[in-house]
């Protein structure tokens, strides 16, 4: 068992990877999709999760990991269930907060933006992309409502299996994908004895600007 006396002790240096302005993209799409592709190399799972941050109405932070799905010309595509608490969330409030990590490489990813539902054509192919039976669970759950156990899910999927069978699975309408379109993006990278690096990058006049940040 954990000694929660130490937790306090815990820590580690971060290596000798360092942000090099002179090597910069000039627009931070572009440099996202460089350290996202070593990222996908170098980490063991789940690459492509971003913790999406959003608001409810007292203004009170929600969090939860989604993956990526896709960068729909500069913007950071996901798929949910348009009822759940994260949609209800992001209708009343429109603005989200996307977080990347990869610890072996020890960077992140801030990303700050505006979200939009994307096309009911490229919800529709993507949702076909997916396995029958995560195609079925989509319709399966009543996402983000109280349900009396597990067993609920397991036979609403099992009915469903037996119901459709070979049949192609047509999206729900209240199931799809929404875009982040972002106007900050900030690269972060670990450094020893905590000086890390911090790069900004925002929109001024629909161009990319960027600044170094203190750590």
């Amino acid at each position: 068992m954990s000694n929660w006396k130490t937790i306090a002790d815990i820590r580690r240096e971060y290596g000798d990877l360092q942000i090099n302005e002179g090597t910069l993209q000039e627009s931070a799409i572009a440099q996202f999709k460089l350290w996202f592709e070593e990222g996908l190399k170098t980490e063991k799972s789940d690459p492509t999760a971003m913790v999406l941050s959003t608001v409810d109405q007292k203004g009170r932070p929600d969090s939860r990991v989604v993956l990526l799905k896709g960068l729909d010309e500069g913007a950071f595509v996901f798929y949910t269930n348009y009822q759940s608490t994260k949609s209800l969330q992001i209708q009343h409030t429109p603005y989200v907060a996307l977080n990347f990590y990869w610890p072996q490489l020890s960077r992140q990813v801030r990303v700050r933006g505006r979200v939009k539902r994307v096309s009911k054509k490229q919800s529709d192919t993507y949702f076909a992309s997916r396995p029958v039976t995560s195609q079925l669970s989509a319709i399966a759950s009543p996402q983000s409502q109280k349900i009396a156990d597990r067993d609920v899910l397991e036979q609403a999927l099992n009915q469903l299996i037996a119901q459709y069978g070979q049949e192609v699975v047509v999206r729900p309408k209240y199931w799809g994908g929404y875009k982040v379109i972002p106007d900050e993006i900030e690269f972060w990278q670990g450094r020893d004895n905590r000086l890390h690096d911090r790069i900004l990058f925002y929109k001024k006049r629909g161009h990319w600007i960027h600044c170094q940040l203190a750590p």
